[in-house]
């Protein structure tokens, strides 16, 4: 049966403030529908999502003869991501993995939670009498201070690895220009710059950090390439808080705008709030995969070669899997979404992400109880992404 095509242009202004209108529309062309924007077959559907996560005929490498050619302005860029551990499929994905786990255990992790808790009351601490942006003082601070700390990067570094990160985001984003291109490898070299002067200073003086454990692991005849640390570094700092920013914005917008009372966010609730405010209004709406070899999935035969989107934001409101998924419902039953994917890729910083919003919105709506919008939020265009321009405030 041959796929509906849909057209809608991801940088649309309506779209951008409000995409999940057109998911809707997608979803009833079928669990699979060609983008036309994009050129790629898409899927709006959570059994598609988890099944194609879990299927290793697709992956994140390109296969060979699909890979396009590098223009020499991306370069950097590109030899950054050579050895990221998010494009690449085992064994060399298996190897990245599991040297990062390793430093990268649950037990660091919940160690966090007195710095998560300080922190926020600090930044708390420090907001202004008159109306502010909540991004600006506390959603974009807090999770890349807490990322800088536990790799053992200064946090006095912080507004510079914004700036790196944000450049080189704008490579997956669909308003990419030749500007955004240039900007995004200038990023990658300079960051990369700064990493390889900094891991030789931990070879020299090692701490008890992820970076000094990722070159301990190196030394350990595990083979990890100073390339690849730096890359594996790159990534963590980039996805330890770029998508979190987005979804403390999200999730504060979403709980004041839906009035959601501050019992949500108990001790007993909050974790089940935060499973929601992921579920509900994600901060990454769109991740790609390509098949391997012919396989069918609901009824489309995807062939080697394919490439297909899975539309996440889409796919954690499935009607399926959700009674009245456009609705925020903090104690819905415990049931899993695809926000942070699933199978061989799925986010290693999903339990530090979750840590720290469980964290950080209890003290935020302890601390402000009469935290309230004093203008009406705006999303960038940032697509694939979803994020806030701003969200002005007053408590």
């Amino acid at each position: 049966m041959p796929l509906i095509s849909l057209s809608q242009s991801p940088v649309d202004p309506a779209f951008v403030q409000n995409p999940y209108p057109f998911y809707e529309v997608a979803r009833a062309a079928g669990p699979f529908f060609l983008w036309q924007d994009y050129g790629l077959v898409c899927t709006t559907s959570s059994a598609a999502c988890n099944a194609i996560f879990r299927d290793r005929r697709f992956g994140r490498e390109v296969p060979p003869e699909k890979a396009p050619p590098i223009a020499p302005h991306t370069a950097p860029f590109y030899a950054v991501e050579a050895h990221s551990m998010l494009e690449l499929e085992p064994p060399r994905h298996t190897r990245l993995r599991s040297l990062v786990l390793r430093a990268f255990t649950s037990r660091r992790i919940a160690a966090l939670q007195p710095e998560v808790a300080s922190l926020s009351h600090s930044l708390i601490d420090a907001f202004p009498d008159r109306p502010f942006d909540l991004i600006r003082s506390f959603a974009q601070p807090l999770p890349v201070i807490i990322i800088a700390r536990l790799l053992g990067v200064p946090e006095s570094m912080a507004d510079q690895l914004l700036r790196w990160s944000n450049a080189m985001v704008g490579m997956y984003q669909a308003r990419r220009t030749h500007d955004m291109e240039l900007a995004a490898s200038d990023a990658a070299r300079d960051f990369s710059d700064f990493l390889r002067g900094y891991v030789d200073q931990r070879r020299a003086a090692p701490a008890d950090d992820l970076i000094t454990q990722l070159i301990a692991a190196e030394m350990e005849g595990e083979r990890l390439t100073t390339d690849e640390l730096i890359t594996t570094c790159i990534l963590l700092l980039n996805a330890g808080h770029e998508a979190t920013v987005h979804t403390i914005g999200n999730g504060v917008k979403t709980l004041l705008e839906t009035r959601t009372p501050a019992t949500a966010l108990s001790p007993d609730r909050a974790e089940a709030t935060v499973e929601e405010i992921l579920r509900f209004d994600p901060a990454l709406h769109m991740f790609t995969r390509w098949a391997y070899e012919e396989v069918e999935v609901m009824g489309h035969t995807f062939r080697r070669g394919d490439q297909v989107a899975l539309l996440l934001a889409a796919a954690n409101r499935d009607p399926g899997p959700w009674e009245a998924p456009a609705t925020f419902r903090p104690m819905r039953p415990d049931k899993p979404n695809v926000t942070f994917g699933a199978g061989l890729h799925f986010c290693v910083g999903a339990p530090l992400a979750r840590l720290e919003l469980a964290t950080a919105l209890p003290i935020l709506f302890q601390r402000l109880p009469g935290l309230h919008l004093t203008e009406a939020p705006r999303y960038a265009d940032v697509y694939h992404f979803h994020g806030l321009e701003r969200l002005m405030v007053a408590g």
